[in-house]
């Protein structure tokens, strides 16, 4: 019942409000527990998040640990953009992009080679973490914020992960996630707009 289900919650996701988007000006970052729940409290880190560690435990084999971790490293990267003040254009833009993409690839089945793939999902990454390191705090807590912001989307993957290894055994499954993923991030995107 529960695998038959599965192709249907992702379909939920394009009835959520398009303005549930967690980026700059949305109140104060503090801290490690701010930082953990800030990914899970977006719409558009839910989707993104989740969608590479579905991506991952489709592709199997290393790629189950390498795009979480090339996607946290780059996402740290982008934050450390953001938080020295350099400017990203079109960060939003970017962040609703990555969804579509990562949709798209998981809806039909990208076979990238695994470096284009971890660089498609760094590259994306960047705009992810840009966005939240311009909204770090410039003390302590700052670093407490962005650990746990590395946590809860480390908490996200890990989703997706489990996600695309019961997605990998259902044949209909992945496609229904990758449309409804793709389909969720151009919502996003128009709003971007």
């Amino acid at each position: 019942m529960i695998r038959r289900a599965l192709p249907l919650l992702p379909a939920l996701l394009l009835l959520a409000p398009g303005a549930a988007l967690a980026h700059p000006g949305h109140g104060e970052a503090v801290g490690f527990a701010q930082g953990f729940a800030h990914p899970l409290g977006g719409l558009d880190h839910v989707l993104a998040m989740v969608a590479v560690g579905l991506l991952a435990g489709l592709r199997g084999g290393a790629a189950r640990f390498v795009l979480p971790a090339a996607f946290l490293a780059m996402m740290a990267a982008g934050a450390g953009l953001g938080v020295a003040g350099i400017g990203l254009p079109f960060a939003e833009t970017g962040i609703a992009l990555s969804i579509v993409a990562f949709g798209l690839a998981i809806l039909f089945g990208l076979t990238l080679p695994l470096p284009g793939l971890v660089a498609l999902v760094g590259a994306f990454a960047v705009f992810h973490g840009y966005a939240h390191g311009a909204e770090m705090p410039e003390t302590a807590s700052g670093l407490a914020y962005g650990l746990g912001f590395l946590g809860g989307t480390a908490l996200l993957h890990a989703a997706g992960l489990g996600l695309g290894l019961i997605a990998a055994s259902e044949r209909r499954a992945a496609p229904a996630m990758g449309a409804a993923v793709a389909l969720s991030g151009l919502t996003l995107l128009a709003g971007a707009f």
